[in-house]
């Protein structure tokens, strides 16, 4: 953002605006023990070429490399378009408009992209965005509990930040948290079918889960949590849903996912993006703002904030969330995004990341000093890697050297994975990126 710092004249027309006649005076009801007495200790200013020359000169220090990291936040590419919309001046704005109405653009836009996760999740209601996927996960489970189902099955592997996240939501509460262990890198739909027991309000499975497997008993689940009276909780990856069956079409009643993979760069501590869609029988029930279309007094096309009675803002007592505001800007990004590829590119990219995954697994299965220890379950774009010879700590800093993110240490996550890389593949990684992948593993393995 440029800045251009005001001009003498200008901070003395401001200063005498509030009937100041300097700034130690503006500043004189802050005590003296906690201002700070003289000048800042900064060298000299720089001309505007100058601080160019030392800004390039910091950020050449940054490496970007190739990204073989995921573990819920992917490197895709991210079209020229979606920067060039999502920074227009009409969107990119400090915050939401308190009259709404007021801004029918952004609205509509948001509209918009409630439809778009609508055909993307095949439910029948979004809302307008959550903050993340692990808050909407925390959110989703709230709304499908009540006094007479205070019970939550959550079937393993899960991603660990969204059980973590539920377990802080759910602490001071009277609901029960069951998590189901894992089968290998799956579902163990037997043990989590059990767990459904009367006052069960809530079951969650994510798929492709957490460890990248796709699950395929998501339709089981779904017909055994209606079974007995709860509502199954699909966290998906809204790549993978060009190419696998969407959560309405295997019954979920609740879909969350990750929004990150649709046009948001990869960002130390985000923003990221929540989505979160369900079926009509929920609508009441949903957090977040929704926005409706509907027409106005002369007979034209209007879109407003609609079903606040739902809200903290409006009746707190009676509010199914404490959210009270979203991802705005970033549901935009997902909305040009998907809006930008259409379903063929979506797919595309959905099938280039499979495809690449799937050669780089080849390969690494064939390599001295690791194995695929899910290699009997059909995964999407990522998979674990174990690592027998040296440990993943060790080829992650040896990618480092190279230039290579090579995955994640599951280590920090799940203890009995702790030999273990977690490997994910986008559709921006060239065949050269994958031969310096294998070279980097087979050389760290010997």
């Amino acid at each position: 953002m440029d800045y251009t710092q005001i001009t003498p004249e200008q901070r003395d027309a401001m200063l005498h605006a509030v009937g100041a006649g300097s700034l130690d005076e503006l500043l004189a009801a802050v005590p003296a023990a906690i201002r700070m007495a003289g000048p800042l200790d900064l060298p000299a200013g720089l001309s505007e070429q100058q601080l160019a020359v030392e800004l390039q000169a910091r950020a050449d220090a940054n490496r970007p490399g190739i990204c073989f990291a995921g573990a819920g936040a992917y490197d895709h590419y991210v079209p020229a378009v979606v920067d060039a919309v999502a920074s227009r001046g009409e969107f990119l704005t400090a915050y939401t408009p308190y009259q709404a109405e007021a801004s029918q653009g952004s609205l509509q836009a948001f509209f918009e992209f409630q439809t778009l996760i609508c055909q993307l999740t095949g439910m029948d209601i979004a809302n307008a965005s959550m903050y993340e996927a692990a808050s909407a996960l925390a959110e989703a489970v709230l709304m499908c509990t009540d006094a007479s189902h205070r019970r939550v099955v959550v079937a393993q592997p899960l991603h660990p930040h969204y059980l973590e996240t539920i377990r802080t939501y759910l602490r001071d509460l009277p609901i029960e948290l069951v998590v189901v262990a894992r089968d290998g890198g799956g579902v163990d739909l037997e043990a989590v079918t059990k767990e459904i027991t009367p006052g069960t309000g809530a079951v969650v499975v994510q798929s492709p889960t957490f460890l990248g497997v796709i699950e395929r008993g998501v339709a089981a689940l779904a017909r055994a949590a209606r079974d007995g009276g709860a509502s199954l909780i699909q966290v998906f990856d809204p790549i993978s849903l060009a190419l696998l069956k969407r959560p309405g079409e295997l019954g979920a009643d609740v879909a969350v996912g990750e929004g990150q993979p649709l046009g948001m760069p990869l960002s130390f501590g985000g923003p990221y993006l929540g989505l979160l869609a369900v079926r009509q029988a929920l609508l009441r029930k949903i957090p977040g703002r929704v926005v409706g279309r509907t027409v106005d007094a002369d007979g034209r096309t209007a879109y407003c904030l609609t079903l606040q009675t739902r809200e903290q803002h409006i009746r707190r007592a009676k509010a199914t969330s404490n959210i009270c505001t979203n991802e705005g800007l970033c549901a935009l990004r997902a909305a040009v995004y998907l809006a930008a590829l259409g379903p063929h590119g979506l797919r595309r990219a959905a099938a280039l990341s499979m495809q690449r995954a799937h050669d780089l697994a080849g390969r690494v299965g064939k390599l001295k000093g690791y194995e695929l220890p899910f290699a009997d379950r059909p995964f999407f774009r990522e998979f674990v890697v174990r690592c027998r010879g040296r440990t993943p700590e060790a080829v992650i800093e040896a990618g480092a050297e190279r230039g290579i993110l090579p995955g994640v240490a599951l280590g920090a996550l799940d203890a009995s994975l702790a030999d273990c890389l977690l490997v994910a593949c986008t559709e921006k990684r060239t065949a050269a990126d994958l031969d310096a992948m294998a070279a980097l593993l087979k050389d760290v393995g010997r």
